[in-house]
């Protein structure tokens, strides 16, 4: 039995033997790595970027397949261009009792370069189960995901902060770029 699992795993190091999987554990480039989100109100649309963005995928590199994705953000590296703006957003979120924003996939639907990926998001002390429409990019050496997911404030037991007495849409929309070095 030993003698023919060690033939097996010979014949599949052989030129023409069936090659290995190779899943690699790949981190963003963090100057190429961004996610935005965006709050609606009737008045204006406010959108904050952020560049503090920890991603990680675990990857098939040579079957260009995506087998899983975890992110991690301080919600307070968020910037819309208006500090007070900022302020108050972050006390909306409760930041400094939930500094972060976690995502995790547990499922991912692959077709070319359309990805469906549906995990569990924890935020503001709450975690659900969302899903992140993206597309990737494989050029020879870096990895390119840029997806969007929507959310609301209220699944996450936000209260809907308003402007002249009127709040702000209950949905939220995240958008995300990610740049992964494959070499």
């Amino acid at each position: 039995m030993i003698t023919h699992l060690v033939s097996m795993l010979f014949l599949m190091m052989l030129p023409g033997g069936e090659p290995s999987t190779q899943i690699k554990a790949i981190e963003n480039i963090k100057d190429k790595t961004s996610i935005t989100y965006k709050i609606v109100h009737p008045l204006h649309e406010i959108e904050a970027t952020s560049s503090e963005v920890y991603a990680k995928i675990e990857a098939d590199v040579e079957k260009k397949e995506i087998k899983s994705v975890s992110t991690v953000i301080d919600v307070m590296t968020f910037n819309s261009g208006n500090s007070n703006r900022d302020s108050h957003a972050m006390e909306v979120i409760d930041a400094l009792t939930y500094p972060e924003a976690d995502f995790t996939s547990t499922n991912i639907q692959q077709s070319h370069d359309s990805l469906t990926i549906t995990g569990k998001l924890l935020f503001h002390g709450v975690t659900k189960e969302v899903t992140l429409y993206a597309l990737s990019d494989w050029a020879t050496d870096t990895l390119k995901i840029q997806g969007k997911l929507t959310t609301t404030l209220t699944e996450f037991n936000i209260d809907r902060p308003s402007l002249l007495m009127i709040p702000v849409k209950d949905s939220l929309w995240f958008t995300l770029s990610a740049m992964f070095k494959l070499k």
